[in-house]
């Protein structure tokens, strides 16, 4: 079967993966328990698709010797709770997680399950691991970003809007690393560098991000959005606010934010890093030790722009900017 079709059916078959827990696992078969930080959309479907293409890889095929029983958690601190209280009662061989948030959730129910995790930004502040090359205890995974980017995502911004003078960091301290603090310094000390004024918004719900953007174009000001689980669930309605309200926009590409309709995107390459945990998955079904697996950092990032919301916004994109991007969306 090629890759293409491959992908194609596992999404389709993750899309049929009930909210419910299946039945007990046939003998013989593993189990492996996934809690996701997001909705279920099918860019999200495609990346748990690419994962279960990585463990065929390996020998672990859904269905005949592996059990996968997956949970979506909208963004919501609640559902995290409660799904991650309800699939560590499955006693799973392994568990995938994304998301500081859901992540932290899984800990408290458990410090024995092993778990692998994806998408988390700071998993030794967070109390997950003692130190990234040696976690110590039953979690370790991939970091997507480090706090670094911060100042990456403004410079960017500020390199094809360069009359932009303030520009606000938009994150909820409920899910964002640190409560919102871990991108904020290196953000911070760019925009003194760029000679650009920092402002911190804090948001929970769609109103507040509506407040918060519009108020941002009276000033005309840019936005960096902070990689939080909240952000990326309501990532759809920055994109139309900032289009209306005439703001220049970054997000961390969490889900490729500018093939959606924001400005600029730039992040880690997240197949690549779903890919990548089934490894360790399938290490831990071998008997392997969370313990012992390194924390990985991202191989590889990308960078996006949409030209048609540049043309918008009226701004003009340098040549040597474009050739830098990976992806030019027009």
């Amino acid at each position: 079967m090629r890759r293409r079709d491959f992908v194609k059916a596992m999404a389709g078959s993750a899309a049929a993966w009930p909210l419910a827990a299946r039945a007990q696992p046939a003998e013989g078969l593993r189990r492996i328990a996934v809690l996701l930080g997001w909705s279920e959309t099918p860019e999200f479907r495609s990346w748990i698709a690419t994962f279960a293409e990585g463990l065929a890889r390996l020998g672990w095929v859904d269905g005949r010797n592996v059990q996968m029983d997956v949970r979506w958690t909208r963004g919501d601190v609640r559902r995290m709770q409660t799904f991650a209280k309800e699939l560590v009662g499955l006693r799973p061989d392994v568990i995938l997680s994304s998301t500081t948030p859901v992540t932290a959730a899984l800990q408290r129910e458990t410090r024995t399950l092993p778990i692998v995790f994806v998408i988390v930004v700071d998993p030794v502040s967070s109390g997950f691991v003692a130190g990234l090359p040696r976690p110590g205890g039953n979690i370790t995974g991939f970091i997507n970003v480090e706090p670094e980017m911060g100042g990456k995502w403004l410079e960017l911004l500020k390199e094809i809007a360069p009359r932009m003078s303030r520009v606000a960091m938009m994150f909820n301290r409920d899910t964002a690393p640190g409560g919102g603090a871990f991108f904020l310094n290196p953000f911070e000390a760019a925009a003194q560098l760029l000679a650009v004024e920092p402002i911190t918004v804090r948001v929970r719900s769609d109103a507040e991000i509506e407040a918060g953007i519009t108020s941002l174009g009276r000033e005309q000001a840019g936005l960096v959005l902070q990689s939080d689980s909240f952000m990326v669930v309501h990532q759809g309605a920055v994109i139309s606010l900032a289009a209306r309200n005439n703001v220049p926009a970054i997000g961390a590409d969490f889900p490729s934010f500018a093939k959606a309709g924001g400005l600029l995107s730039y992040g880690a390459n997240f197949p690549d890093i779903f890919s990548r945990a089934a490894s360790y998955v399938d290490r831990i079904l071998r008997a392997a030790n969370p313990s012992d697996l390194p924390v990985q950092a991202p191989s590889k990032y990308e960078l996006r722009i949409n030209l048609k919301t540049a043309q918008a916004l009226g701004l003009t994109i340098p040549e040597s900017f474009l050739q830098r991007a990976d992806e030019v969306i027009e």
